[in-house]
């Protein structure tokens, strides 16, 4: 019994305004489910036939009556339904500097990737105080990412994505599961999140607590993938006649040819890269073949990622300080620019051109 929690703990920022609208709730119902048994067992009481043929008088409309069980309950439904909504939108609403982490469902594991390269499996490692983003997808059916202590669930749908975030506010280790039914092995699919101070959390990113540092950067290995696959035959560092540049992509508008207008998100980028010809680009002919199935959910998180690094020089590299021009030895340890790197990606030019990549 030591064990047993009938309420798990509260280690979230959200978790607390949770509990206080579910007891809040609680509350409510108990209070007037007790009133309305109280008042049932008063009128069958104080109302109980005495004698054979007894005739009770006939009630007339009461005004007062009618509106005092219709508005107060009314009211309470708002308040409750205003609260709630506040609520909710905070908890679908992450903060800009959210820590961003891909998560995919798979029978039955749960595999993680961090943004510089570290890889997890049924464990999730998170800094404490900081905003962390999660955006989840499944490989076979539809399961359920759930953090009791931090109030959160999100289900991880097959061929979407799908986002949730928090923010723990204390070390520890807490349990993970699978919130819905995923088949025979349901019950086993469970991992911890693991809640770390930052300077421990960044000790373990970097491979400092004797863990070994899997894999390579999201967008490096997007970057690898994308000059394996030949995308940059069509999609390089400036547009061309076979497909738009890559570059400052990602939330831009996008007007399509059927004369839609969408903002080129994970969801649309991921819909692109599958099937493309639901998304050709105005101005652009539908010749990109279709990738479903020549890469895995995980690979496509890296191309993503990989197009979401892609900005302008004037936003990828800020200006030295002292000046608007770097010096010599500035521009020598510089990072090449992100449509440099693009341009590197399309230097494979004897590639087949049917195995580029059409378009946001």
């Amino acid at each position: 019994m030591g064990n047993f929690q009938l309420f798990p703990e509260t280690a979230s920022t959200v978790a607390g305004q949770v509990d206080a609208i579910y007891f809040t709730l609680v509350g409510i119902a108990a209070f007037f489910s007790i009133a309305i048994a109280i008042t049932i067992i008063v009128l069958v009481i104080r109302y109980r036939r005495s004698v054979e043929r007894q005739v009770f008088p006939t009630w007339e409309g009461m005004l007062w009556l009618e509106v005092g069980w219709a508005i107060p309950p009314l009211l309470i439904v708002l308040a409750m339904f205003t609260w709630g909504a506040r609520v909710f939108m905070t908890m679908q609403t992450p903060p800009p500097d959210a820590l961003q982490v891909y998560v995919v469902g798979k029978q039955w594991m749960w595999k993680a990737q961090h943004i510089e390269g570290r890889r997890e499996i049924n464990e999730l490692h998170v800094p404490v105080g900081r905003p962390v983003r999660l955006t989840l997808t499944s490989e076979d059916v539809i399961h359920s990412f759930f953090i009791p202590a931090f109030r959160v669930k999100m289900d991880a749908v097959p061929g979407r994505y799908t986002s949730m975030w928090f923010e723990a506010t204390k070390p520890g280790t807490y349990h993970l599961f699978c919130a819905e039914y995923c088949g025979s092995e349901h019950s086993r699919m469970v991992g911890r999140v693991i809640a770390m101070e930052p300077a421990e959390f960044q000790r373990w990113l970097s491979g400092g607590t004797g863990a070994p540092v899997t894999g390579e950067a999201m967008a490096d290995a997007g970057q690898r993938l994308f000059e394996q696959l030949a995308c940059g035959t069509c999609h390089q560092a400036e547009s061309s006649d076979r497909g738009p540049t890559l570059v400052g992509l990602f939330q831009r508008q996008v007007t399509l040819a059927d004369g839609r207008t969408v903002v080129a998100d994970e969801e649309y980028l991921r819909e692109a890269i599958l099937n493309p010809q639901a998304s050709v680009v105005a101005g652009y002919q539908p010749i990109m073949p279709t990738f479903k199935g020549l890469v895995s959910e995980e690979s496509l998180l890296q191309l993503i990622a990989y197009i979401k690094s892609l900005q302008p020089s004037d936003e990828a590299e800020p200006a030295p300080p002292g000046g608007t021009h770097a010096t010599g030895e500035q521009a020598s340890n510089a990072e090449p620019r992100e449509s440099e790197r693009l341009a590197r990606a399309a230097e494979p030019a004897a590639a087949p051109a049917h195995r580029g990549m059409e378009a946001p």
